[in-house]
């Protein structure tokens, strides 16, 4: 008698994207304090979820410099559990609580990159969770054989940092800051600071012999010394109107040396590979697509909870209500490029206020229940905003989040 197995097609796709991402823990690393994932390793990358000091007895250690190594170790904890070293990582994020141990968390940082240290954008925040004073996120290639550093002519930043690195599909772009490249000086005015900041992600573009149009996703960090007008004003000028990249455009509480705006971001080397997503009922943007494809990777811009069309805004006053709409907002997104919640490897969240973590979380996990969590970043970036409503009934953003998703291989 023969014996006949059906399998499904959900089934099939589950089986498709289990063989494409696969979790990384660290038996060394703390435990997650949210329902995230510390790595998530793809056919060609490793994504790792932000990662602070605590150890895996939980205690944490007392001086600034034992935190920011205890954060390398345990980032190099999860890259090792997949078989990779630090040499692999070609991509960081570094939130500091006090920007001004900036020097410090150099010198440190350093000593884990002897040769051709990976792009990085380094910001200050207001708070982190878990009691954490520096957090650090990464993202690894796993085939050294393509990656470059690229050289950028009068590049000096006197910090461990490559303006760029290549990758065999990518570029990954440093925090380019709003100031002259050869001397270091900001400007006073914000709109020179904004082109210094933009001219500086262009040159790193052609110096790796790309354009500002393989830009797939861009991270605005400004401060408040920076008029949002001005910047979308510039930035708007830098890419074809409804073909930008997806962007999350993040007020922080401060940025290295007196800056004032920085852009970091990723290309698709192949532009032939980029597609930007956008659904149906949402108008051709200036300053951000909803999404872009860089091959099978789609990188999608920060959300909120702002209800979209005629008369939008924020109509809900807490953080988990904001979040059912921010993921109704994300998913329209991802179901416009044939993809859903289970397909996302790492998303990054914004918080008011990071007392708002536990609620965050509670609704969160919801939609990541029938799936292995993404890797996850979250920070409060700056001081909590007045939360009453105006006279519309309007709400000001408790959350945000930008995410990047996977299309399963092809078998």
């Amino acid at each position: 008698m023969r014996l006949l197995l059906m399998v499904t097609a959900p089934a099939l796709f589950q089986l498709a994207l289990m063989a494409q991402v696969r979790p990384v823990t660290s038996k060394s690393g703390p435990p997650p304090v949210g329902p995230y994932t510390p790595g998530l390793s793809t056919d060609d990358y490793l994504y790792v979820s932000g990662q602070g000091a605590r150890r895996a007895d939980g205690s944490m250690p007392t001086a600034f410099e034992d935190h920011v190594r205890q954060t390398m170790e345990n980032v190099k904890a999860i890259l090792e559990a997949d078989g990779l070293t630090m040499e692999h990582v070609v991509y960081m994020h570094v939130y500091l609580t006090d920007i001004g141990k900036f020097a410090e968390m150099n010198r440190v940082y350093a000593t884990y990159f002897p040769q051709a240290p990976p792009a990085r954008a380094t910001l200050g925040v207001a708070k982190l969770p878990a009691a954490n004073v520096v957090e650090i996120t990464a993202v690894a290639v796993r085939n050294l054989a393509n990656k470059k550093v690229v050289q950028l002519a009068g590049y000096n930043p006197g910090e461990p940092v490559s303006a760029g690195i290549l990758t065999h599909d990518r570029l990954f772009v440093s925090g380019m800051r709003g100031r002259e490249l050869a001397t270091g000086k900001v400007p006073d005015d914000p709109a020179a600071q904004v082109d210094f900041a933009l001219n500086g992600m262009k040159a790193v573009c052609e110096a790796a012999g790309l354009t500002m149009a393989h830009m797939v996703f861009v991270n605005p960090y400004l401060t408040g010394k920076i008029p949002s007008n001005v910047m979308n004003t510039l930035y708007a000028k830098r890419f074809e109107f409804g073909n930008t990249p997806a962007r999350a455009t993040i007020r922080v509480s401060s940025l290295p040396e007196d800056s004032q705006i920085e852009f970091t971001g990723v290309a698709v080397r192949d532009l032939s590979r980029r597609k930007a997503v956008r659904p149906k009922n949402m108008a051709p943007s200036a300053t951000a697509s909803p999404c872009v494809f860089a091959g099978d990777t789609l990188y999608c811009s920060a959300k909120s909870g702002f209800i979209p069309g005629q008369n939008g805004g924020i109509f809900a006053a807490t953080v988990d209500h904001q979040l059912r709409q921010t993921m109704r907002n994300l998913l329209d997104n991802l179901e416009e490029a044939d993809m859903e919640f289970s397909q996302v490897v790492a998303t990054n969240v914004y918080l008011d206020n990071i007392s708002d973590f536990d609620a965050m979380n509670k609704v969160y996990a919801r939609y990541f229940a029938k799936a292995t969590p993404p890797t996850r970043t979250t920070v409060q970036q700056v001081e909590p905003g007045d939360r009453k409503p105006d006279e519309e009934g309007r709400y000001s953003t408790l959350e945000q989040i930008s995410l990047i998703a996977i299309r399963p291989a092809k078998r």
